[in-house]
């Protein structure tokens, strides 16, 4: 969903039109999957991360269109928030020299851009929620000055017919309501995107959905908002409710959310894209002047505009991504389910750690999701983000497991088989994968830190819970720039 949109007005006949021409579309991409169109002679990964801009004092500083102009670099963009921006990293082999080199690419990406960010006295942040940010950070003034956000916002809003509640147990339960969608900018994540052939496509997001909870467990990063400690990964919970577009009579009739894990195992990435399109309604119903069936039948590629601007507002935890690339269509899987941060070390760790598992379950003999619900990998996704690494799973073989010996037994071995097959080097290998073990080991995590940090300072200096989050901020931004693994982190900071 990230394309520019002009501001309009939107009519009937143009949600009549939108809906038909995705139909189209949906066709046209039966076509190119059973005249085996697609481009895939080298897997290729790619990256993207959301981020946050904090001021001198840890407090969020909305001007992410000065930081923007400051770094002057196309690789960066604007996210919902004027507090957010997002770095997408160029597509490279899996396995290559390029994946060697995407750990140091990052951070000099990182260091380029946060020292831009000084010369407009802000620092950037990657975290799953940015602790310090307050209710009253969240009005539509907040929205970035892009039309397609404003948009995005009038259309839920529009379908909902009421203002958004947040309601999170927790360990501090919140319970707001919100009259725009930026609370949905509290969620900075980080998106790891796999091309995959279209034979193979329903194995690898299966077998994507399947760790989903286990990636979440080793990964959380998310555990304060507005000032309350809720789950360890907070973003979970607050994404699903921030963008949904259903009112409680729709909830109770079985519409679908609009953040979504799915419903079912799949065979191909034609069930996806088919199920956006019957259970879906259009938020922003924008037509391209491209004809795809005759592109495709003049012996061209279409884009599927329609198709996959639809599929941009639905947000899938393992999202089906078309594009086009330098004439040739291919097709990917989009990893959101994971925070942004703590560091460049750790995100790339978890990237390993997720391609190597995917790789070997994908490729097994007895597919792990012929042996477990699709309902079973849903509730260890719930259950991983409220209690991260204390979590208890289920996995077949194993039964109910805490959330750190299933990693550490089963799924760390896999990934170290899977990038093997991969061909990453083994010493990177190594490195990577033993960042994900000591996080096991010692149990901390992001959320872990952020939790017994702020207590620290609560405790040892009676700072209150603002003054304690925006200490703990510093603190973190610090040791995330200085890109060593959150689990060597000192407790205080």
């Amino acid at each position: 969903m990230g394309r520019d949109v002009a501001s309009v007005t939107i009519s009937g006949e143009d949600r009549r039109r939108y809906r038909d021409k995705v139909r189209r579309c949906l066709d046209v991409l039966a076509r190119m999957l059973g005249e085996s169109q697609f481009d895939f002679e080298r897997p290729h990964i790619g990256l993207e991360i959301e981020l946050n801009l904090i001021d001198a004092i840890g407090d969020p500083l909305m001007r992410n269109a000065d930081v923007l102009k400051a770094i002057a670099d196309p690789a960066w963009a604007t996210e919902l928030g004027q507090f957010n921006l997002e770095i997408n990293i160029p597509p490279r082999e899996l396995g290559g020299e390029g994946t060697g080199e995407l750990e140091a690419e990052v951070r000099d990406h990182l260091r380029h851009a946060d020292d831009r960010a000084h010369e407009v006295g802000g620092r950037l942040l990657m975290i799953g929620i940015l602790p310090t940010l307050r209710r009253t950070d969240i009005g539509e003034e907040t929205l970035s000055s892009n039309a397609r956000y404003k948009m995005l916002n009038d259309q839920i809003f529009a379908a909902r017919g009421e203002e958004m509640r947040i309601d999170i147990a927790g360990h501090e339960p919140l319970r707001m309501h919100a009259d725009t969608i930026i609370p949905e900018a509290a969620c900075t994540s980080v998106q790891f995107h796999l091309q995959v052939s279209p034979d193979y496509f329903g194995a690898y997001w299966n077998a994507a959905q399947s760790i989903a909870g286990a990636q979440v467990a080793m990964g959380a990063n998310s555990p304060f908002l507005f000032g309350h400690r809720l789950y360890h990964e907070t973003r979970i919970t607050l994404f699903e409710q921030a963008t949904d577009t259903r009112p409680d009579e729709l909830k109770t009739q079985g519409v679908r959310p609009r953040v979504w894990f799915g419903e079912r195992w799949i065979t191909s990435v034609f069930d996806l894209f088919e199920e956006n399109t019957r259970y879906f309604p259009s938020l922003l119903p924008l037509c391209d002047d491209e004809d795809p069936r005759e592109v495709l039948d003049e012996g061209g590629i279409p884009e599927l505009g329609e198709l996959t601007l639809h599929n941009g507002t639905i947000y899938r935890w393992n999202r089906p991504i078309y594009a086009v690339v330098k004439g040739r269509p291919h097709l990917r899987v989009e990893n959101r389910v994971l925070p942004a941060g703590p560091t460049v070390a750790d995100v790339v760790a978890n990237g390993a750690f997720y391609y190597g598992v995917v790789r070997m379950l994908a490729e097994a003999d007895r597919p792990v999701w012929t042996r477990m619900s699709f309902a079973t990998a849903e509730e260890n996704l719930h259950r991983a983000a409220r209690d991260g690494l204390d979590s208890t799973l289920y996995w077949p073989g194993m039964g109910e497991v805490p959330a750190a010996e299933l990693i550490l037994r089963k799924l760390l071995p896999l990934a170290h088989e899977g990038l093997d097959r991969w061909g990453v080097d083994p010493a990177r290998r190594d490195r990577l994968l033993g960042i994900i073990e000591r996080r096991c080991v010692t149990g901390q995590t992001g959320a872990a830190w952020q939790i017994a940090t702020v207590d620290a300072l609560e405790q040892s200096y009676g700072a209150s819970r603002q003054d304690a989050l925006r200490m703990m901020t510093r603190s973190y931004v610090d040791l995330m720039h200085d890109n060593t693994p959150v689990h060597t982190w000192p407790v205080g900071g």
